[in-house]
């Protein structure tokens, strides 16, 4: 791709030269690039016929990796990323959801009153806490609420359901319902209806 702006972009930026979009992928407006900051050979990767619509933000720092699976879609997704976030394919990302590799801030609190008096004055803090980042990973088909907020460190598996609002603070089995602050296992889900329902289509 040589020319990286978004024809019809209300925002007069243009796509990073290491975020690479396969086949029929689409992303709305180059705002979403804001806080991008990766200087990653692949920062970022959108599989094929996946969508980044108004209201995605990726918020990632030098080293951070996001690799996106094929028709998946992210719809308001605000992502805080230093190392690696991998989200499957046909996931489906509601609106407002916060994902997160690092927390960014430290839970001493002699070291966050010495993060924010070395903030002070600063209009652009580029200096994060020395808090180690921990890989997400969404497996394939994760449908993921509206105003959820999924922490470092979580794998959710293959099929799994997280409700509006839930916070997710553990790892999630593979075909389940978890919702709630923090998010707990509700129920499993039918398997076996969903790969014969995708067979079928």
């Amino acid at each position: 791709m040589t020319d990286r702006t978004i024809t019809g972009d209300w925002h007069p930026g243009s796509i990073p030269e290491n975020v690479h979009l396969e086949a029929g992928a689409y992303i709305e407006t180059t705002y979403s690039f804001h806080l991008y900051r990766s200087t990653h050979r692949k920062g970022m990767v959108l599989g094929t016929n996946s969508s980044a619509y108004i209201g995605c933000m990726f918020d990632m720092g030098p080293e951070a990796q996001l690799t996106v699976g094929a028709y998946t879609l992210l719809n308001g997704l605000w992502l805080i990323a230093d190392r690696s976030v991998s989200i499957g394919a046909y996931c489906l990302i509601s609106w407002n959801v916060v994902i997160m590799d690092n927390f960014r801030a430290s839970a001493d609190v002699a070291e966050r009153r010495q993060m924010l008096e070395t903030f002070a004055g600063c209009r652009k803090p580029e200096v994060f806490a020395p808090v180690a980042p921990r890989p997400v990973v969404l497996d394939d088909n994760v449908w993921v609420g509206f105003d959820c907020c999924i922490l470092p460190g979580v794998h959710i598996g293959e099929g799994s359901v997280i409700g509006a609002r839930s916070v997710v603070t553990a790892d999630v089995p593979p075909y389940t319902i978890a919702a709630g602050n923090p998010a707990r296992l509700i129920r499993p889900l039918n398997k076996e209806h969903d790969v014969v329902a995708n067979r079928s289509s």
